[in-house]
């Protein structure tokens, strides 16, 4: 299994015959967030589960992965190659993938669901609608009831996604078919890419450092029915931090992304006079990334933005698709 999370990602092969916690469960967590998430890892170790850091030297795949990207911090796409590896080798295990794909947006819109129950209840309607976006399947379930009526002419909705400016596959990826995972194992999806190759770089959101999006989230942004934006990590810890001390929760970083985006549209809506209804997805709780937070309150975080050259050579290795 891989799964994107409000507050970090993983790969894992998982034995069918044990529960996800059982001994049998190997997982494959992105190196970086292994490193920033130490809490998140010894939650999964104390059930029960193996966690190996990924790209591992454990797996062919993982092997080739660091030979050819050394000093590599991972990202899902690593873990996703690993997960099925380990998955195909040991009989009795079966690999799920828990983020990116259809059935998990479908899952996810028990969210979706229940937002909208709420503000038909209370009577309102949302004019924007925000999320942050990495694989896209969280982002995917809040929005997917809105969307229904959107496409069905019933009512409209601005929808945006927000996404990390160090991995921008909406804003600055290429609308093409390309491997969900780094290995190339996978198959083939149409979706916006950065390139199963482009790493990027070690960002506190381990949950969105994916190099593609939702096949759906694509498609709906292709067709010009949402929009999207990048936002550094050292801006959404501000929000983060704001927010914090002004609601009294501490938001995980992927959530903090759709935070800094609400805030920035809130103010433009404050200067213009404009009011709205915004609805943004709070995804999970910072208390496990508390390593993150330390980096940002002794000034010792950056931020990182790829060039056009490191993504057009990543790019450039797309498949070659005939039609």
């Amino acid at each position: 299994m891989t799964t994107e999370t409000g507050a970090g990602q993983w790969g894992t092969a998982l034995s069918m015959s044990t529960a996800f916690f059982g001994l049998d469960c190997q997982v494959y967590m992105v190196k970086v967030s292994y490193e920033q998430k130490p809490f998140r890892r010894e939650v999964m170790r104390t059930y029960g589960a193996s966690v190996t850091p990924s790209p591992s030297m454990t797996t062919d795949i993982g092997r080739k992965i660091n030979a050819e990207f050394p000093g590599t911090t991972g990202s899902l796409g690593c873990a996703i190659s690993e997960a099925v590896e380990a998955a195909v080798k040991q009989p009795g295990y079966r690999y799920v993938l828990g983020s990116v794909l259809n059935q998990v947006l479908l899952h996810q819109s028990v969210i979706g669901l229940e937002t909208k129950a709420a503000l038909d209840k209370l009577g309102v309607k949302a004019d924007l609608i925000i999320g942050c976006a990495g694989g896209g399947s969280n982002l995917g379930g809040l929005i997917s009831p809105f969307v229904g009526e959107k496409l069905r002419g019933e009512a409209d909705y601005d929808i945006l996604a927000v996404e990390p400016a160090s991995c921008p596959s909406l804003t600055r990826g290429k609308y093409a078919y390309d491997f969900c995972d780094t290995g190339r194992v996978c198959p083939l999806a149409k979706m916006y890419t950065l390139g199963s190759s482009f790493m990027p770089s070690a960002n506190h959101a381990g949950g969105l450092r994916y190099h593609g999006m939702s096949t759906i989230l694509s498609e709906l942004y292709d067709q010009g029915l949402m929009r999207a934006t990048s936002v550094e990590q050292t801006k959404v810890f501000e929000a983060a931090k704001l927010f914090a001390q002004t609601e009294g929760i501490l938001p995980a970083p992927e959530s903090s992304h759709a935070i800094r985006a609400t805030i920035d549209e809130a103010l433009k809506c404050k200067e213009s006079g404009q009011a709205k209804n915004i609805v943004f997805g709070l995804t999970g709780t910072g208390y496990f990334d508390m390593v993150a937070y330390q980096k940002f309150n002794d000034g010792e975080m950056s931020d990182y933005i790829p060039t056009d050259e490191d993504i057009a050579k990543s790019l450039a290795q797309l498949p070659q698709v005939q039609g």
